[in-house]
């Protein structure tokens, strides 16, 4: 197993490679994925009493939900005898998947943990954007000039269970928006890819109109009648001139 540091890079986002063991391979359809931080990561949304950041450790993040345009997140202990966290996430759409899995950070204040910004799984075009209380998403906006997506409402952060199905209902139902580095509220669609982007196909050329060639009127069709009033002449001599021969 590979381990990670979250640590600050350009722009305030820091792109971490994870490795995660074979069967894992085989979960597409939770996306089950098993990483090792070295150091202390922020998480959002509702936890475990305490546990708003995760101390260096092994964990295992599993998506529970992916039937809508909202996913839901799950964060468990290395063997899966515990959730330490339930998250909402935006679908957000990338045009180059890679063929490792990427977690993305937003950079914190100084001194503080990395929060996780989003989750890529191997060969996906989607990806998971975490959604942070509005209050942290304004702060994390302002430090890493990035917009970070917020939730609208009020949610009770901390749970002793926060895996409980009222827990995921209320994330699935309450409303998004993206906070700008300004501090100012967008429309979601603003910040995030939801849905692919639209295939231009160029359109063909029309066809170039085909003009008929006329051929030159070089000369006049007297010659012609004359040639044949002639022909006719001859030919009526001609008759005339057997008969007389016949008689």
């Amino acid at each position: 197993m590979r381990h990670f540091r979250a640590a600050p890079a350009v722009f305030g986002i820091a792109l971490l490679s994870a490795a995660f063991s074979p069967s894992a391979k085989a979960d597409d359809y939770d996306k089950k994925t098993t990483f090792t931080f070295s150091g202390p990561v922020e998480i959002p949304m509702v936890h475990l009493t305490g546990m708003s950041v995760l101390p260096a450790g092994t964990y295992v993040f599993k998506l529970v939900n992916s039937s809508s345009d909202r996913h839901i997140v799950q964060i468990f202990n290395a063997d899966q005898t515990k959730i330490y966290a339930t998250i909402l996430a935006i679908p957000n759409y990338r045009l180059t998947p890679t063929n490792k899995t990427v977690l993305t950070f937003n950079e914190g204040l100084r001194g503080a943990p990395e929060a996780l910004r989003a989750w890529f799984y191997p060969g996906a075009n989607w990806g998971e954007e975490f959604v942070y209380p509005k209050a942290k998403a304004v702060e994390l906006a302002k430090v890493t000039n990035l917009p970070v997506l917020a939730i609208q409402t009020e949610v009770q952060l901390e749970a002793a269970k926060p895996e409980e199905p009222e827990v995921v209902a209320v994330l699935q139902q309450a409303p998004v928006v993206a906070i700008e580095p300004t501090g100012d509220v967008v429309e979601l669609a603003q910040v995030v890819q939801t849905t692919p982007p639209p295939v231009l196909v160029a359109a063909a050329p029309a066809p170039e109109p085909v003009v008929a060639e006329e051929l030159p009127h070089t000369a006049s069709s007297l010659p012609l009648i004359a040639l044949l009033g002639f022909l006719s002449l001859s030919a009526a001599f001609a008759v005339r001139f057997v008969q007389k021969q016949a008689l």
